[in-house]
């Protein structure tokens, strides 16, 4: 038996256990080698990311970054509003739009709806994040050919906005700057009296005029009412807020040199103060408190506390209130006075 197991065979010495080493170091070769080739896969697709956008054609929002660190934490993820951290499109079923690179360099879209799982097979360097490009020039429809830079799509129009006034023929202000601010934040909007801050024809209903130079040179009003959806599609520069003519003097009716108006008239002999409308709250939180002001006004003249004792019960409360006054003397123009509360607010002529 000690001759038989010393005796050189085609295995050698110690022959059967070589033979089962080299039987677990080819299982473990093999496991090793799908398990390379799986990694390798599950980055492997066919398309390369660009870009992505969430929202609506008409509100959406960059979330290449935020899709980068969900491709990273899951393979395949259900599409929900709460993953993008803003909401761009209240109130509405967004898509997530992904925007890939074929190899042979066509750009195909990838849309995904709320409720939807989103799976990274079809896209290389997913999980790995390698993906994304700086210099993409598309908008929510993709790159359009013959335009440098389409990022903000929004931003097209043909018309340049000189000025933007809110009110009545009669009774109008400038609100070039505040309309800036809405743009920047706000693809499209609905129209409402207290976006603007002020109120210049009180109980009437107000006009947004826009006037705008179109590329030949033409100046042409651009009209919405109160409870209109504003949208910049016609306007180049919208979303930038890179617009306005601080040199325009163009009035409600756009003539250059309608803008300058006379020096209000002298006021008139009868000083008697009327209360047009009172309100006291914070931001759309208002009451109205026109009887309780009317109330206390005496002749020509009104001081008055700016308090809680104004209302029956705080419109904001935790908030800082202010207490908001419009008002005439005779048959002057009307105005309008604020202090804030804790404050006194005075009206004399």
């Amino acid at each position: 038996m000690i001759a038989v197991f010393n005796s050189p065979g085609p295995l050698g010495p110690l022959g059967p256990l070589s033979l089962w080493l080299r039987r677990c170091l080819l299982v473990a070769l093999s496991l090793l080698t799908a398990s390379a080739a799986w990694a390798r896969n599950d980055d492997d697709g066919a398309w390369q990311i660009v870009h992505a956008r969430y929202g609506t054609g008409e509100r959406n929002i960059d979330v290449t970054g935020r899709l980068k660190e969900l491709a990273r934490a899951d393979r395949r993820f259900k599409l929900t509003n709460e993953l993008f951290r803003q909401d761009p499109a209240v109130g509405q079923r967004k898509t997530l739009r992904i925007f890939a690179k074929g190899r042979n360099g066509d750009v195909r879209t990838f849309d995904y709806r709320e409720g939807d799982w989103v799976d990274g097979n079809n896209f290389t360097g997913w999980g790995g994040g390698n993906w994304g490009d700086n210099n993409w020039n598309g908008g929510w429809e993709g790159p359009r050919p013959g335009h440098a830079n389409n990022n903000d799509r929004d931003d097209d129009g043909n018309w340049a906005i000189l000025q933007a006034r809110y009110g009545t023929p009669d009774r109008n202000i400038d609100v070039t700057g505040r309309l800036k601010e809405l743009a920047r934040a706000d693809r499209r909007f609905k129209l409402a009296n207290q976006l603007f801050r002020e109120d210049p024809a009180v109980g009437q209903r107000k006009t947004l005029r826009i006037i705008a130079k179109g590329r030949n040179g033409e100046v042409r009003n651009f009209d919405y009412r109160e409870g209109d959806w504003v949208d910049g599609g016609d306007f180049t520069g919208w979303g930038r807020g890179s617009w306005g003519d601080s040199n325009w003097n163009g009035g409600w009716d756009g003539r250059p040199g309608a803008g300058h108006q006379p020096p209000p008239p002298p006021p008139p002999a009868d000083n008697r103060l009327t209360i047009v409308r009172a309100t006291y709250g914070a931001g759309s939180r208002q009451a109205d408190v026109t009887a309780r002001v009317r109330n206390v006004s005496r002749g020509n003249a009104l001081i008055i506390p700016v308090d809680n004792k104004l209302v029956d019960r705080d419109p904001a409360v935790g908030d800082r209130k202010t207490l908001r006054v419009y008002y005439l003397f005779g048959r002057g123009p009307e105005r309008v006075a604020e202090a804030r509360e804790g404050e006194i607010l005075r009206v004399t002529p």
